[in-house]
């Protein structure tokens, strides 16, 4: 009832009843009326007893036009569920495809949509031959390429979200992908297009029945109607407007029921893994890298790195934006996808991925249970009722109030600091033995920020997982990291403890990174320290030390070799004396 204090949810009541009352009680009420003959009352025009007059026979035109509602409509739902199913499966596969049967679809999907949809529909009515249903299958064919490009796009900005990466982490099939974790989220922009789909439709397959293309004598519809009423235009103008106006309401109807229910879904709804990837649990460090590299179509991003983290150890990885760090874990957890190419040994155990923006990584049409009983159903093969119970048990653990009833909850009506307990409660459904961080705390504020860092300490300590935490936020890193990794154009510069990082640095760029941080006793009145100049790009060679360029203490030798990570630091001239 809450909908009828909305205009358009009136309107759209309004609108439902006309369609049901025509289509439903339209042939009950006036069938006997519609096949009556009148010889008296031959082609005549409106009046009392024939508000819309007569036809050539002395039927009542008015009883005809209603009649013709069950036909009119039902056959154009039919051509409107030919282009919705054939539109989402052809719009929605690229964006669970391979990369070139992706390319190739797309590619069919534009050239036939440049083909006027009209045109088609004549030409496979042509061919599929005269009559109700063959029009219907033309108008249904003929709207699928329109349909399925906008579905293509839609899935676009989807596919690359974060919630659909982990799914195919967690080993989700293509049509589960496609029906449970993509069509979901582009949901009201199409029901929108089907519903005006619907009413176009309609027009159309009025159109095709005028041309004699449509329902055939006997049968008739409102267009062939529109085609007899046309004949005597001038001398019953009610014959043909009957039909007419029909046609134009049930297509308004259409389009109000398709907003409304837009308005109403819109409350609800705002790959292979990478080569080189082990997933063989391991009896040592948490995380073994070795020579890991990430490269797009000759840049490479991350240019051999190589690190371990021990178990229950917390490492921290940070550098400036571009220097690689996220491309790294994303690496180690599998989640480069094409045409990304990752090469080089990574071993690690049972691994949970926290996202930096917890609102892109949960699935807005999912309900937050669910989403975390689908790490146990699908790793752990618990029944849906156990799993469902541990999904409460580890929200509790995370500090969320009411478990039991935020299970039940949308991502979006949990706040932010919510959302990233919601996370870190999802990476533990399983046993992880590494938890990678990825800018868990931005976005949010200091408060909620320690208190995800505290969470997330307690998590560690309670389970002994180990955390590599992802963050340009030296502060961050330093009040939860025991050790911490510096990274720089895609290469590794320092590796030091948390210990070393607060006492001062040897690597310049480190030391440099530092003293950009503001902190209470900076001089307001100087401008706030930069480090000059820019990160290489990934397609640049270099072939010395990447931060030469930017570097008081580079030399020559800096400009022609790469030093090596040697006593955790990969640096020509390293500072060695304490900072002051």
């Amino acid at each position: 009832m809450r909908g009828l204090r909305n205009p358009l949810g009136v309107a759209s009541v309004v609108s439902l009843a006309f369609l049901l009352f025509a289509a439903g009680l339209g042939a009950l009420l006036w069938g006997d009326a519609a096949v009556r003959t009148d010889t008296m009352a031959l082609a005549q025009g409106a009046s009392a007893a024939h508000p819309m007059g007569t036809d050539g026979l002395g039927r009542d035109v008015l009883a005809r036009v209603m009649v013709a509602a069950r036909p009119s409509i039902g056959l154009a739902l039919l051509a409107t569920a030919i282009t919705v199913a054939g539109g989402l499966l052809l719009g929605g596969l690229p964006a669970v495809l391979g990369r070139r049967a992706g390319r190739l679809l797309t590619g069919f999907i534009g050239l036939v949509v440049a083909f006027p949809g009209l045109l088609i529909a004549l030409v496979l009515a042509v061919v599929l031959g005269s009559g109700g249903r063959s029009a219907a299958v033309a108008i249904g064919l003929a709207g699928v390429p329109a349909f399925a490009r906008l579905t293509q796009t839609l899935a676009a900005s989807v596919a690359g979200r974060d919630f659909v990466a982990a799914a195919r982490v967690l080993g989700v099939g293509r049509a589960r992908m496609l029906f449970r974790h993509i069509l979901p989220n582009i949901g009201e922009p199409l029901i929108v297009q089907a519903t005006l789909g619907a009413g176009g439709a309609l027009l159309a397959f009025a159109a095709l029945s005028f041309l004699g293309l449509g329902v055939q004598a006997p049968d008739y519809d409102w267009g062939l109607l529109l085609n007899e009423g046309l004949n005597r235009v001038y001398v019953n103008p009610a014959a043909a407007l009957a039909p007419g106006i029909a046609v134009v309401l049930a297509g308004l109807a259409f389009n109000v029921l398709g907003e409304y229910a837009a308005q109403v879904f819109g409350g609800r709804t705002p790959a292979a893994r990478a080569a080189g990837r082990s997933a063989r649990p391991v009896a040592g460090d948490a995380l073994t890298v070795t020579d890991l590299r990430v490269s797009f179509a000759g840049a490479v991003p991350v240019k051999g790195v190589s690190f371990t983290v021990g178990p229950g150890e917390r490492v921290g990885l940070v550098g400036e934006s571009g220097s690689g760090k996220s491309l790294t874990a994303l690496a180690v957890s599998g989640l480069v996808e094409p045409p990304g190419v990752v090469t080089g040994s990574i071993r690690a155990g049972e691994t949970a991925m926290v996202f930096q923006d917890p609102m892109t990584s949960l699935n807005p049409a999912l309900r937050v249970g669910i989403q975390l009983a689908e790490v146990a159903t699908v790793h752990g093969r618990l029944a849906r009722r156990a799993a469902r119970e541990r999904a409460v048990a580890r929200l509790t653990d995370v500090h969320i109030a009411a478990a039991a009833r935020v299970i039940g909850q949308y991502p979006h009506e949990l706040s932010g600091g919510m959302r990233q307990r919601a996370m870190i409660a999802m990476g533990l459904m399983g046993s992880p033995r590494l938890i990678i961080a990825d800018e868990p705390t931005t976005a949010l504020d200091v408060t909620v920020q320690k208190q995800i860092l505290d969470l997330l300490r307690e998590v560690s300590t309670a389970t002994g997982a180990a955390i590599l935490l992802i963050s340009h936020d030296l502060a961050v890193v330093a009040q939860l990291c025991s050790r911490v990794l510096v990274m720089y154009a895609g290469v590794i510069v320092e590796d030091l403890t948390a210990e070393q990082l607060v006492a001062g640095p040897a690597h310049p760029y480190t030391r440099a990174l530092l003293a950009s941080v503001p902190d209470m006793s900076a001089d307001r009145a100087l401008p706030l320290a930069t480090i000059p100049g820019r990160m290489p790009s990934p397609a640049e060679p270099v072939t010395g030390c990447p931060f030469a360029p930017r570097c008081p203490r580079a030399g020559e030798r800096c400009l022609t070799a790469m030093p090596a990570l040697d006593g955790g630091v990969a640096c020509w001239h390293p500072v060695r004396e304490e900072a002051p």
